[in-house]
């Protein structure tokens, strides 16, 4: 994924379907400066890690 569209989802009031590591995520935020998005997998909130943004994928 690249870094805007990174940004997009984690604004959105649309749940996207992120995917990390085989994981549904949700992107909290997103740092611009160092392309890292903060992130949980939806069923496990407590836990938060940053990732770089072009390891995750979006699913239709």
């Amino acid at each position: 994924m690249n870094t805007q569209r990174a940004v997009e989802i984690s604004v959105s009031p649309v749940m996207a379907n992120v995917i990390y590591e085989g994981e549904q995520v949700y992107i909290q935020h997103v740092n611009e400066e160092n392309n890292m998005a903060r992130i949980y997998p939806l069923d496990h909130p407590q836990h938060e890690q940053n990732v770089p943004v072009h390891m995750l994928i979006e699913h239709e």
